[in-house]
């Protein structure tokens, strides 16, 4: 089974680092991070190596992850950069300064989605968003005989009818919480195993 994934990276960003903040975490910025434009689980260094759920073995064959940004053509290119070493096909958006979201980042996530869709792309798809809007879209993609999957927070801004949309839902909440808990250091590790 060939399986796309599709990221809705403002929503992502926004939400995670919500619950970064409600469980104490502190999101570095680097490779995984850039506050307020991208954010990624480390644990999964490689996006085509994450997995939501258990329900069919499947092959990861692309990524996108759609954003948006207030700044230049080289902050732009940096954050591009960031995001394909990540294993993402980076999709980054110039964003007016005081605006929070970006449409492009919607109808370009949409556009991709459902024309991989018709052009039988994949079998199934991962959609990481919790924004209620993509209903609509999530419906047309299984109208096609497609999987649809979601895979978001659950304690923070999954919208109830996106949920029930979905083929199966995977909840992140606790993936962004372990991945981004402070690791123990060598020292800590092998005092706790001797005792």
């Amino acid at each position: 089974m060939f399986v796309m994934m599709f990221v809705d990276g403002e929503n992502f960003t926004m939400r995670g680092q919500e619950i970064a903040q409600i469980n104490g975490l502190t999101l570095t910025a680097g490779a995984f991070y850039q506050r307020d434009v991208f954010l990624w689980l480390p644990q999964y260094p490689h996006a085509c190596q994450f997995r939501a759920g258990d329900t069919y073995q499947h092959r990861g064959i692309r990524a996108y992850y759609y954003t948006s940004l207030v700044g230049g053509d080289d902050r732009i290119g940096s954050v591009k950069t960031a995001l394909w070493e990540l294993g993402f096909e980076p999709k980054v958006f110039k964003r007016p300064r005081g605006q929070e979201r970006s449409k492009a980042v919607d109808i370009s996530l949409t556009v991709d989605l459902l024309g991989h869709a018709y052009r039988n792309g994949f079998d199934a798809a991962l959609l990481l968003t919790g924004d209620g809007d993509y209903v609509p879209l999530v419906e047309d993609v299984k109208r096609l005989g497609k999987i649809l999957d979601v895979a978001f927070f659950r304690e923070n801004g999954l919208n109830p009818a996106l949920r029930l949309a979905c083929d199966t839902f995977t909840e992140l909440d606790g993936a962004l919480v372990d991945g981004w808990k402070p690791k123990p250091k060598p020292q800590e590790e092998s005092a706790e195993g001797g005792q």
